[in-house]
Order: C-alpha cells, then structure tokens, then sequence
C-alpha cells in the first residue's frame, strides 16, 4: 500500500516562516529589536502548533521547523536587546554629572589659558601705524589697577 501524507500543518509552517523572518530582520536593527520579542513569540506559537499537527498526520515538518528555529534565534537576539538597553539606562543616569565636570575642565583651561596670554593689535591707515600690546598677566593688571587708584600717571598720557 501507498503512504499517504497529508500536509496538516503547513500553512502554520509557512505563517510561522514568515512571521519568524520578519522578527529576525526586526531583532538584528538596533533599538528597534526591542520589539521583536512580540513576533517572535508568535513564530514560535505557530511553528509549535503546525509541529503538533503534522507529527500526529505524519505530514512534512520542514517549514514549521525552520520557522521554530528562526523564531527562537530572533527572539534571543530581541532578548538580548533588552537587557543591554536596561544596562544602558542604569548607567544613563550618571551621565549628567560626568558630562557636567568634563564641561568644567574645559572651561576652567581655557579661562588659564587665556590668564596667560598677550595681546598685540596693529591698525595701519594711510601710513599711520597705531599698535596696541597687552598682557593678561598679573603684572599687567597690577599696573592697571594702580593707574586707576592714580598712584601713578597712565604710561600713554603726555605729560
């Protein structure tokens, strides 16, 4: 006699490939995988149901095979996602602080660099040459004070 085989299971097999490729197209984009835990526990639902119903007829099991296993690598794949998103947002919260001390460092050097700087400026117009030399150095401001306290004449006046 002749083996018949029936193909009960097999629409399962091909929603569970289907849905299961999806899922694993979702699961390997970063941030979005995160949802692709959903379908993938669908492809595993369907391929499951479409094993049971082909194994008690005797039908082919390929499809519903290949959709358990995508499904299942998808759904690891999403799974990890999660929890190095939660690992991300643990550490998140530190960031403001880390981000404000960096932005403090940068500031208090560019503040010392510019403590020690010299400034030299030079207009030349119609052959008149004015040049202009200052210092951000303590002695210089020092000078300044003192010319304003009038303790002693500024060094541009004539006298």
């Amino acid at each position: 006699m002749e083996e018949v085989r029936n193909n009960n299971g097999q629409n399962l097999g091909i929603a569970a490939l289907i849905t299961a490729i999806i899922t694993f197209v979702l699961a390997v984009i970063p941030c979005v995988g995160l949802i692709a835990l959903v379908p993938g526990i669908i492809a595993i639902i369907l391929a499951s149901v479409g094993l049971s119903q082909a194994s008690r007829t005797n039908s082919p099991k390929g499809l519903q095979l290949a959709g358990l296993i995508i499904g299942v690598l998808a759904s690891l794949i999403s799974i990890s996602q999660i929890f190095v998103a939660s690992e991300i947002a643990k550490k998140a919260d530190k960031w403001p602080d880390e981000i404000q001390n960096i932005v403090k460092d940068v500031q208090d050097d560019v503040i010392k660099d510019l403590e020690d700087e010299n400034i030299s400026i030079k207009i030349e117009s119609n052959g008149d040459k004015v040049e202009i030399n200052a210092s951000t150095k303590g002695k210089d401001k020092e000078k300044k004070l003192e010319e304003l306290e009038g303790l002693t004449p500024p060094a541009d006046t004539l006298q």
